[in-house]
């Protein structure tokens, strides 16, 4: 078992040699910076071979549920795998953070798959049903699809926030179903309890701002392609991530109250302690969604490290002028190692 004691510090810390502990120039140390930039469209700017190689994928699995990537590969063949990257709640395949994650591990010759959730980027046509976190079935499904494609070859995979609870999971399911080719994971700012979480953001206004809006979005372009089946103009006023899952949920779902839902992703206690696959997780102390604490007592398996650092917001880890993500060398050696 792994633990983490409650000064933050890992117990049984990985050693990077490439990868020092965070440590970035004093402009950027504000964790409010640093979750800002993490989605900062300036920040795709430039070429990115990534992109420019990018070709549309639609899986469907065996419940015949469809979800959007987009996959490019190397222009020569190599042996060095595919890496898969899961955005966040209301991100997508082209969040700033995604594209910038793949172009790093592009360029270090991976091929990169950027996995859309259901209901996110341009997908929302492809089902009618609603996303929900809790929908771990079909993700696993698409990952394994994946890795079936690749012949062998190894597959890594990397998720953020919620991505990064997605990665998890998977992990964790890959436990009692392997997928033999899939030879790391990589979580960054994992939700871990999602009750927590949506109560950081409730009580943070820039943030509540950012996701409201996106959420609004996305529920008004699902609306519109199925006018008949759902209706949320009585969401759109409401204030606080909480009252507006709870009367979604009261419509729309089986569960008696965000709390209820919540559960069933919630990540706590020995959750993960059956994980096998390489499991790398990231989390920053002063990320203003996730609480650290929530690592504190977190028993994983002896295939897990947990890597904490003083900075890095969510999903920022920004550490120089450039705006390089820290955790980019951390994947980069991990899955060279795995390789």
């Amino acid at each position: 078992m792994t633990t983490i004691d409650p000064s933050g510090k890992s117990t049984t810390s990985p050693r990077f040699p490439n990868c020092t502990e965070l440590n970035p120039p004093f402009f950027l140390k504000p964790t409010g910076v640093q979750t800002v930039l993490a989605s900062a469209k300036f920040r795709t700017m430039g070429k990115n071979p990534m992109v420019d190689a990018a070709r549309e994928v639609i899986l469907t699995t065996t419940e015949g549920v469809r979800l959007l990537g987009y996959v490019s590969r190397q222009p020569h063949p190599h042996n060095k795998g595919m890496a898969i990257l899961i955005h966040g709640w209301e991100g997508s395949s082209n969040s700033t953070y995604v594209r910038t994650t793949g172009r790093a591990l592009y360029r270090q010759g991976f091929d990169v798959f950027r996995l859309n959730l259901r209901d996110h980027g341009p997908s929302h046509h492809l089902n009618t049903g609603l996303f929900y976190a809790v929908l771990l079935d079909e993700v696993f499904d698409a990952l394994r699809q994946i890795c079936t494609a690749e012949d062998g070859k190894p597959v890594f995979l990397a998720g953020f926030s919620l991505g990064g609870n997605f990665a998890l999971r998977l992990a964790r399911k890959c436990a009692r179903e392997p997928i033999k080719n899939l030879k790391q994971v990589v979580s960054i700012s994992p939700v871990i309890d999602p009750d927590k979480a949506t109560d950081r953001i409730d009580n943070t206004r820039l943030i509540l701002k950012y996701f409201l809006k996106k959420w609004r979005r996305s529920l008004s372009i699902k609306q519109g392609l199925y006018p008949d089946r759902y209706d949320f103009s009585s969401l759109m006023d409401i204030d606080n991530i909480r009252e507006m899952t709870e009367r979604l949920l009261a419509r729309y779902s089986e569960y008696g109250s965000a709390r209820d839902y919540f559960k069933g992703y919630t990540l706590l206690d020995g959750d993960l302690a059956t994980i096998d696959v390489p499991t790398i997780i990231i989390t920053a102390k002063d990320d203003p969604i996730i609480p650290v604490e929530d690592f504190y007592h977190l028993h994983t398996s002896d295939a897990t490290r947990l890597l904490v650092q003083p900075y890095g917001g969510h999903n920022g880890f920004l550490e120089g002028w450039r705006l390089n993500g820290w955790y980019e060398k951390v994947m980069v050696e991990a899955f060279q190692r795995a390789t």
